[in-house]
């Protein structure tokens, strides 16, 4: 008997299923990574955004400013 086999007659109604973090948790493993993988890249478009708004209020700003008193 192969061993795919063996498994499912071990393992009955849960063979095919993904596997759970934890029993209680209705989370399988594929989505705790894919929710790591949104939350990381969530993250640095955050970064990147924060960035570029420092950059507009630093130095593009009171260049606008600076026009506006000079004339």
């Amino acid at each position: 008997m192969g061993d795919a086999k063996r498994r499912k007659e071990n393992m009955g109604d849960r063979y095919g299923t993904e596997e759970r973090m934890y029993p209680w948790l209705p989370f399988t493993k594929r989505q705790s990574e894919q929710f790591m993988a949104w939350t990381s890249r969530g993250a640095w478009v955050g970064i990147g955004t924060m960035a570029a708004l420092w950059v507009t209020v630093r130095f593009i700003g009171p260049a606008f400013g600076w026009w506006e008193l000079q004339g």
